[in-house]
């Protein structure tokens, strides 16, 4: 299967080298010049795997690492640094980095790298087993209730199980198709409005303020992700 990688470079030159080389291999390669980007991208987009340069304009690559981390986004990361400090390599291991790879390196070690983390199986989703919490609802999955500020909301069938996906997927963004296959087992219609109607139902119960959404968010052209 195809693997999408996102690169986060600023040098043109080796951008270039880089994606062409991913590309050759097989991989669908995205780019990303600055760290601003990187995080922009790498947040809201499925990858299978962030190749990430330390040294970046604007927000350097440990920056990256953890802010991705912190919004919950576990795609594997591969680091590239000029920097052959011990810790500079083991910083990065600590802010969420799977992998670390010193400038200048050989095509083939990278090469070697990246197949080696993208042949790993995904982390498996955090899947809370009685009740997850976030701002003031509480969810309880064995009673398959939901309360707000201590008061219980009225949520039907299907909210709740749309609500028990995405917590269970949180930080991943999901499609509208996935969404349909999964909570109501039926493959998507181009036209159906199902997912965006229970989204805003649900946003309505449980958003501080639904038009300006903090925990089920819309990624423009691909679907929705929760980030409580």
């Amino acid at each position: 299967m195809r693997k999408r990688i996102l690169l986060v470079e600023d040098e043109p030159g080796l951008r270039l080298t880089l994606s062409g080389r991913l590309a050759s291999e097989g991989h669908a390669v995205e780019q990303a010049a600055d760290g601003e980007t990187g995080l922009a991208r790498a947040s809201a987009e499925p990858f299978d795997l962030v190749v990430l340069d330390v040294m970046l304009p604007d927000r350097s690559g440990f920056e990256v690492c953890r802010d991705l981390r912190k919004r919950g986004v576990e795609t594997p990361i591969l680091m590239l640094t000029a920097r052959g400090q011990v810790e500079d390599r083991v910083l990065g291991l600590r802010l969420g980095a799977d992998d670390y790879l010193v400038k200048p390196f050989a095509m083939s070690e990278l090469l070697a790298r990246v197949e080696a983390r993208l042949r790993r199986e995904p982390p498996p989703a955090k899947e809370p087993t009685e009740g997850y919490r976030f701002g003031d609802v509480d969810v309880d999955f064995r009673k398959a209730e939901v309360t707000r500020a201590g008061e219980q909301l009225a949520l039907s069938a299907k909210e709740f199980q749309l609500l028990r996906y995405l917590i269970r997927q949180r930080g991943a963004t999901l499609s509208r198709d996935e969404l349909l296959n999964e909570v109501w087992g039926y493959d998507a219609m181009p036209t159906t409005r199902t997912v965006d109607v229970h989204v805003a139902w649900l946003r309505r119960k449980l958003e501080p303020h639904p038009r300006r959404p903090q925990y089920i968010l819309t990624v423009h052209g691909l679907g929705y992700k929760f980030v409580g």
